[in-house]
């Protein structure tokens, strides 16, 4: 299997009036063509890993990495304008809720053109078949109708799946999809995860999955990092998530809801300070 990406002791820091906060702390791994899980609470870092390798980090902050690779194209030294000719064309990223990555005032279709006429010379009627097409490719009954709508007119379900179509239309090679359904109902959901696994089998992309539901991404992804305190603390298979030996996965397994079981109390996650060193 190709290796896409490589990133090996990344660290995003951002200066505070108390003092430098490191968010990411180390992280290393690879992605080859796969569905790479990254799972955590809230404020693990997992997103901030996301950025990090797309470049949307806050310009305050400060990103190092013994090696941050795309493709054999190191990341942290290319220029802006190589990074922003890389983001939407080989790389893209689905933010995790569509009303803040959407455009208010600008109807769907016109933001989706806008994407592919920046990456490829296309004339504007094959950027509108091109962007119909992908509306129909991402499960959009009736593309033409959708394509003039404005964000605020479609849910949150066609919502996610118009910036999926977005993400898409230049033809990626990796993908990383942050919470890409955690505001929509369960078979939306479905839907939603059979779209990026197709175009993971069909168009061999690399996809970086971020969540916190272990569940789902054990039955979705391949692998999966566990990040606790900007830190990876376990990497294994998706199908052995089940039999994870670090403290903190099993604790994060261990809080899920289980059918027929007497969870009274609910069990909560008992940190140890010695996880975050």
């Amino acid at each position: 299997m190709s290796t896409l990406l490589e990133v090996d002791d990344l660290r995003v820091t951002f200066p505070t009036r108390t003092g430098r906060i490191e968010a990411v702390r180390g992280v290393s791994f690879s992605l080859g063509r796969e569905r790479l899980g990254i799972v955590g609470e809230s404020g693990s870092g997992k997103s901030q890993t996301g950025r990090a390798i797309m470049g949307l980090t806050p310009p305050q902050a400060e990103v190092t990495a013994s090696k941050l690779a795309f493709d054999g194209i190191d990341l942290l030294a290319a220029s802006p304008r190589d990074r922003r000719a890389l983001r939407g064309k080989r790389i893209a990223m689905i933010l995790q809720d569509p009303k803040y990555s959407l455009d208010p005032v600008m109807s769907i279709g016109r933001q989706i053109v806008e994407t592919l006429r920046t990456h490829e010379k296309v004339g504007k009627a094959e950027a509108r078949a091109r962007a119909l097409a992908m509306l129909e490719a991402v499960q959009i009954r009736d593309p033409a109708r959708v394509f003039d709508l404005h964000p605020h007119e479609v849910s949150g379900g066609m919502g996610q799946r118009a910036m999926i179509a977005m993400m898409l239309i230049a033809g990626p090679e990796m993908m990383i999809a942050d919470e890409p359904t955690s505001a929509l109902d369960v078979t939306v959901q479905l839907d939603v995860l059979g779209i990026l696994d197709r175009l993971v089998s069909e168009r061999g992309m690399g996809l970086i999955f971020i969540s916190h539901d272990l569940r789902l991404v054990s039955s979705f992804c391949d692998r999966v990092i566990v990040m606790y305190a900007g830190k990876v603390v376990e990497q294994l298979k998706a199908s052995e998530l089940g039999r994870a030996q670090h403290p903190y996965t099993r604790g994060l397994l261990n809080c899920m809801p289980k059918i027929g079981a007497d969870r009274h109390p609910l069990p909560v996650l008992d940190r140890k300070p010695e996880w975050a060193v």
